[in-house]
């Protein structure tokens, strides 16, 4: 998590976005006169309330924007353990106790007055929550999923839960949420998003994390004052792609509830000894997931584990690619790293994690169990053997870094799509695999191999590697767009 203060009004209100790289989400703390609220928080809460003491407020509000598909809120515990009131917008209908506001309701924190502002588009029941001080000007609005900095929320997640909320019927509520709710507002006020680049909340999200409306509505496609519904509805679902399988699963939990955060890794932090990890490997349904890095894997690792490291993105990648959070997993992590690689699993509702090897792959050598291992080459092997032979090279990146370079007759493999995508494959003879700097490569090893493939050659440093090679004279050198 990092913090990263926004405002400190003469009001005497702090406001902090507190960002998780990892999947690019920001929640918000906000607080005044000894009252704080909590916007959109992680799965652990434990910072918050950290942060709350440390200006002896008490936690008044959880305000939470929509029912998040992408990560496990943390409102249940944050309310368990601080007496905070849950908010959600209009239409939300969650299994727990929660306050559910009116549009336009207002709550008071401190001196600061928190407005709910209905956006239904995203989800049905996204709300947006505006910021205005004790002079009744508007400061800020915490959008949510609603409206992000160079785009807006994607409106096909919902389809999976209701029918009839189909993309087009949502991305017609959005529209008309941003022209009627949000596009009137002052336009020196501040958007403060809860994604910003990196999260498949969106397709087009900026790297910045802030900015003021008036400049969104300058530079963002969604928000051109010509535009029409139906221009609306086609630029916002044109190139959208399919969302992660584990979202519906993620809205559920936040919608019925889930286990304590501490239970969850109370239960996962079971140190097993190679013996007992190889037994339960062998008469559980578990998967063994190695969160190590990519050198180290490649190098050796448990025969069948799948790889995907903490280094990286690594709760979207195992959402994206595991898929049920239900399923058991057995842990193989750098010493030291398995409350962080429960947790950060927790985040996105893999909730079953069965325990972890003690003493890590140290520990499986020495017990004498087998190893495996992936071939692996520098880029300049590579270079030097593709000239001599040009052999089959499977691109595992997304199409859009692909159609911005690669290597020619290179075959395209995302990653997300895998699993998908097995018959595209090569069987018969070796091949190169790589992506942009040698995380995602691993990971696709990784399953590959898990799925009886052997038969390919990861090239190190990716994309970025080969770019700096002899290789390069016949690469598509276009800038992205």
């Amino acid at each position: 998590m990092v913090y990263l203060w926004l405002y400190n009004f003469l009001v005497k209100m702090k406001l902090e976005q507190i960002y998780t790289g990892c999947i690019a989400q920001a929640a918000y703390y906000l607080e005044s006169n000894g009252e704080a609220a909590i916007f959109d928080p992680l799965r652990e809460v434990q910072p918050y309330i950290e942060r709350a003491a440390k200006d002896n407020a008490t936690i008044k509000y959880i305000f939470e924007t929509h029912f998040h598909a992408d990560f496990v809120s943390g409102h249940i515990d944050l309310a368990d353990k601080t007496g905070g009131q849950i908010v959600y917008g209009p239409t939300a209908e969650p299994n727990f106790e929660a306050l559910i506001a009116i549009d336009g309701q207002e709550f008071k924190v401190g001196n600061y007055t928190i407005k709910a502002i209905h956006t239904p588009g995203h989800t049905l029941e996204s709300t947006c929550y505006l910021l205005i001080d004790e002079n009744n000007k508007m400061q800020g609005i915490i959008t949510g999923d609603t409206l992000f900095i160079g785009d807006v929320g994607r409106p096909d997640l919902a389809q999976a839960l209701t029918e009839e909320l189909t993309q087009d019927v949502l991305a017609s509520h959005l529209y008309d949420s941003l022209r009627n709710k949000i596009m009137p507002l002052p336009d020196d006020i501040t958007v403060y998003p809860s994604h910003g680049a990196g999260s498949a909340c969106g397709k087009n999200m900026s790297k910045e994390t802030t900015d003021t409306l008036g400049n969104q509505k300058k530079t963002n496609y969604a928000l051109r004052a010509d535009m029409t519904k139906e221009e609306f509805i086609k630029e916002l679902l044109d190139g959208l792609g399919a969302p992660p399988a584990y979202f519906p699963q993620n809205v559920m939990l936040n919608i019925q509830g889930y286990d304590s955060l501490d239970t969850v890794i109370s239960k996962g932090l079971k140190a097993f000894t190679p013996q007992e990890f190889k037994a339960s490997a062998e008469t559980s349904e578990a998967i063994i997931l190695d969160v190590r890095n990519e050198i180290d894997f490649a190098d050796q690792h448990i025969p069948g584990s799948i790889f995907i490291g903490l280094n990286g993105g690594f709760a979207p990648w195992v959402g994206a690619l595991i898929r049920d959070v239900k399923q058991p997993l057995l842990l193989v992590t750098p010493e030291g790293k398995e409350t962080e690689a429960i947790t950060r699993l927790a985040r996105v509702g893999f909730d079953n994690t069965l325990g972890y090897l003690s003493g890590g792959m140290k520990a499986w050598v020495s017990a004498g169990y087998e190893t495996d291992s992936v071939r692996s080459v520098t880029p300049e092997t590579f270079a030097e053997a593709y000239a001599q032979h040009k052999k089959i090279v499977v691109d595992s990146r997304k199409p859009s870094e692909y159609d911005n370079g690669h290597i020619p007759d290179a075959v395209n493999i995302p990653l997300d799509f895998v699993n998908e995508q097995l018959a595209a494959v090569p069987k018969e003879e070796d091949f190169y695999l790589h992506c942009a700097g040698g995380y995602r490569s691993v990971i696709m090893a990784s399953i590959l191999k898990a799925r009886g493939y052997h038969n390919m050659i990861n090239i190190e440093k990716g994309f970025g590697g080969i770019k700096n090679t002899a290789v390069k004279t016949t690469l598509n050198t276009a800038e992205p767009a």
